[in-house]
């Protein structure tokens, strides 16, 4: 029987008492059934729950700033000067016109790509082989009329599946094979066996740009094409993701990096996301100087502009992006770092209310971890005689997520 059709029927009785008692009753039967009907709905919607930092959109990120942490041991450093013997051998011995800037081993150990300058090659100019980690050479990699630049960024896809590098069109003239002699021969006249003319390798056709590009092939160094090609921008660092699906790049145009290399100031770009499709997603429209970085998962990237942490989404169709504030939390940490290197306290200057030294922009990140992000701010300027790095300093950013609704 429907509620209203009960109670009607309940007015109707003649005992006031048997009313009463038995409206009562029908009250709490009804509000019990609501509130069922409640607490059912929420557990199916599943309204409230905690969620894992993948779940969590970029600007809901909560955080904890932790000044002058030092430089985490889960942080690795590669040797960008690094050489694996039996190559370096190799081109003392075989290769003496070539000079070897760096080898890059595979991630499983069994292949390196060879980074070498030649006498043709402008300054910090480079070309790439393909080498076997024991020493032994399988192929060239860069045709002649690509010219690859930043040996810093030449590397594997974490799983060693594609192999990618910057570079740009050769500015000298690509040498040609040497010709077969086609003058025809008589039978009589033929001479005996002399040695087979050397011939340069042969590529497949390639398209090449005035500025910098990001070049991909597979591990076998076959397949090579530009992942990107937007001439006039200069793509000058990258990083892969880690389930090898995208890159993280910054890039500028041409003006922009002149105007900064004038001021001896590090590279700007404006931090991008490239699938391996070639597809290119623009982050920011402001420039950093930092390289962006992928979370572990990588479902988010995160790069600096000066003081202030830009975390985006990169695995949802719906991404968001979430500014971390930290100035004043660098500059109250420059500050009690400038007094514990000064005189003790009994002797210690107040410190003025200008920025101190030590108080510099964000210049690199690390993401070793889900909840921690590393920060390094320096001062960093690429003067005539040398670079100048000071006041190197890590710090640590402990994120957490929010509480979050879910449809």
């Amino acid at each position: 029987m429907k509620p209203f059709k009960l109670i009607y029927k309940l007015i109707k009785l003649k005992t006031f008492e048997t009313r009463h008692l038995l409206l009562g009753l029908l009250l709490v039967v009804v509000l019990a059934g609501l509130g069922a009907s409640a607490c059912n709905k929420i557990i199916e919607r599943r309204d409230v729950r905690p969620l894992v930092m993948r779940d969590v959109p970029a600007q809901r990120l909560a955080f904890r700033f932790e000044a002058d942490t030092g430089l985490p041991e889960e942080i690795k450093t590669d040797d960008l000067n690094e050489k694996i013997p039996a190559i370096q051998t190799e081109f003392n011995t075989n290769r003496k016109d070539d000079a070897l800037l760096r080898t890059v081993k595979s991630p499983d150990g069994q292949r390196a790509l060879v980074l070498y300058g030649t006498a043709a090659d402008p300054n910090e100019a480079f070309r790439i082989d393909l080498y076997s980690a024991d020493g032994k050479f399988l192929r060239n990699l860069t045709p002649p009329e690509l010219i690859a630049a930043f040996p810093e960024t030449a590397g594997w896809s974490p799983d060693g599946s594609y192999i990618t590098f910057i570079g740009h069109r050769s500015t000298q003239p690509s040498p040609s094979p040497t010709p077969l002699d086609d003058t025809p021969v008589s039978p009589s006249e033929s001479p005996g066996p002399t040695a087979a003319p050397s011939v340069a390798p042969v590529f497949a056709p390639v398209a090449v740009f005035s500025t910098e590009q990001i070049y991909i092939c597979n591990r076998d160094g076959y397949e090579l094409k530009p992942l990107t090609s937007r001439e006039g921008l200069i793509y000058f660092s990258y990083a892969w993701s880690p389930d090898n699906q995208s890159l993280a790049a910054l890039a500028c145009k041409e003006d922009e990096w002149y105007a900064r290399a004038k001021e001896s100031k590090l590279p700007a770009g404006r931090p991008r996301l490239i699938s391996i499709e070639g597809k290119e997603r623009l982050l920011d429209d402001q420039v950093t100087e930092a390289l962006p970085v992928w979370s572990p998962d990588g479902s988010k990237v995160a790069t600096a502009f000066d003081t202030d942490v830009g975390i985006y989404d990169a695995a949802t169709d719906k991404p968001t992006q979430g500014r971390l504030p930290l100035r004043e939390q660098l500059l109250a940490a420059s500050r009690a770092y400038e007094l514990r290197g000064a005189p003790p306290a009994g002797n210690a200057q107040p410190v003025s209310n200008e920025d101190p030294p030590s108080f510099n922009p964000i210049v690199r990140l690390e993401w070793p971890a889900a909840e921690k992000l590393y920060i390094k701010t320096a001062y960093f300027r690429l003067l005539r005689d040398g670079p100048v790095n000071t006041f190197q300093r890590w710090h640590l950013i402990i994120l957490s997520p929010q509480a979050a609704i879910l449809k």
